[in-house]
C-alpha cells in the first residue's frame, strides 16, 4: 500500500536537518526529524466518498439537534478505549452498526474511534504514534491506518468520534469525524480552546482530572468565540488561522481522581456551574456523562451498572442528560499493548 510509505522524502530529510544550518542552540534534545507527507496526500490516498460525506454531515447535524434540544433522542458514543487492531475495530463496527440500525429511533449512536492516548506519565500513545505497538513509532503508517479505520467505519454506516490531542492531526482526519472530545488533561488549554473554535463538528470538553467543572465550562464559553492562531493547511504550510467560533461545544462529566460525578446531585451542580459560566448553545440544555474513567473506577462491570443507572434516571424524567459515553469492545477489560 503506497499510503504506508508516502513520497520519497530523502531530500526532505536533508532539508530538515536543522543542525546543518543552525547553531548548537537548536534541537539539543532532538534525535531525529522524519518528514511526514502533508494532509492532502493522505486525503487523496484514502478519500472521503460522497456517501461518507453525506453520513458525516447528517450525523453532525443529528448530534447538534440532540445537544440543542431539537431532537429528544439520546446521544450514545460507544466503542473501544482506543483503536489498537484495525481488524478488530472493523469486527466491532459491524456489530455496532447492527445495533445502530435497531435503535436509531431512540439513540443517535456514534462509534468511539480514538487513535491517540493522553498519558498521565508515559506509555503507548496510540495507533497513530506507534501503529505496530513495537516502539518503532511509524507515525506515517499510523496516520494512514487511522484514515483506513475511519473510512471502514463510515463505510458500515457508522459516524465516528475521536479525541483531539494536538492542532496538527485534525487536518489529516477531521473530514471523517462527527464528534470530537477535548480530554480532562487538556480541557483548560488555550491551544485546545482555539482548536475547538474552528472545528467543523460538535466538541465535548471533559471536566478536569480533579473533578472541577469550571475549566471545561470556561472552555465551552471561550471556544464559541473567534480566535487567531498558528496552524497548518492541507498542503502542510504554516498558516495563521482565523476561526468563527464553535457554537456546539458542551460539557462531558467523566468522574475524577476523587470519585464519580454522574449522580443526580453532581449533574445538577454541573448544570448550575454551566449557567453561571454564561456558556451558551448546548450548555443551556444539558451535558453528556462518560460512564468510563472516574465514573466507574475503570471497571467495565461497574461501567455497565453506571449506564443502567443513568438510563433509569432519564426514564424517570431527570432533565439535563443529553447523552452518554461508554467504552466497549469485543473482549472485556483492558488488553496490554503488544506487537500485533
Amino acid at each position: 500500500m503506497s499510503g504506508l510509505r508516502g513520497p520519497d522524502s530523502s531530500k526532505d530529510a536533508q532539508l530538515l536537518d536543522e543542525r546543518a544550518v543552525f547553531p548548537e542552540t537548536v534541537d539539543v534534545n532532538i534525535r531525529q526529524l522524519d518528514p511526514i507527507p502533508a494532509p492532502r496526500y493522505f486525503l487523496k490516498e484514502l478519500p472521503l466518498t460522497d456517501g461518507m460525506s453525506d453520513l458525516v454531515l447528517k450525523s453532525r447535524q443529528e448530534i447538534r439537534d440532540v445537544l440543542h434540544g431539537r431532537d429528544d433522542r439520546l446521544l450514545a458514543i460507544v466503542g473501544p478505549c482506543s483503536i489498537h487492531d484495525p481488524k478488530a475495530a472493523h469486527e466491532y463496527a459491524e456489530k455496532l452498526a447492527a445495533v445502530k440500525n435497531e435503535l436509531e429511533d431512540r439513540l443517535v449512536i456514534v462509534m468511539r474511534v480514538y487513535f491517540e492516548k493522553p498519558r498521565t506519565t508515559i506509555g503507548w500513545k496510540g495507533l497513530i504514534n506507534d501503529p505496530d505497538l513495537d516502539g518503532q513509532f511509524n507515525i506515517r503508517k499510523g496516520m494512514f491506518l487511522a484514515r483506513k479505520v475511519l473510512t471502514d467505519v463510515l463505510g458500515l454506516g457508522l459516524p465516528a468520534a475521536t479525541e483531539w490531542l494536538d492542532p496538527i492531526t485534525p487536518q489529516y482526519i477531521c473530514d471523517l469525524i462527527s464528534w470530537g472530545a477535548i480530554g480532562a488533561r487538556n480541557t483548560e488549554s488555550q491551544v485546545h480552546r482555539e482548536l475547538a473554535s474552528g472545528m467543523s463538528m460538535p466538541i465535548g470538553f471533559k471536566n478536569a482530572t480533579d473533578g472541577s467543572i469550571k475549566p471545561a465550562a470556561d472552555s465551552c464559553y471561550a471556544a464559541a468565540f473567534e480566535h487567531h492562531f498558528l496552524s497548518i493547511n492541507l498542503d502542510g504550510r504554516v498558516i495563521s488561522a482565523e476561526t468563527k467560533g464553535n457554537p456546539d461545544c458542551h460539557l462531558v462529566l467523566r468522574g475524577s481522581s476523587h470519585g464519580p460525578n454522574y449522580d443526580a446531585g453532581s449533574v445538577a451542580q454541573a448544570l448550575a456551574d454551566l449557567k453561571a459560566s454564561k456558556a451558551s448553545g448546548p450548555s443551556e440544555h444539558g451535558l453528556i456523562i462518560d460512564a468510563a474513567h472516574g465514573n466507574c473506577s475503570k471497571n467495565e462491570v461497574r461501567e455497565a451498572e453506571v449506564v443502567e443507572e443513568i438510563a433509569a434516571r432519564i426514564a424517570a424524567g431527570e432533565p439535563g442528560i443529553l447523552g452518554v459515553m461508554m467504552e466497549s469492545f469485543l473482549k472485556a477489560g483492558n488488553q496490554k499493548p503488544a506487537p500485533l
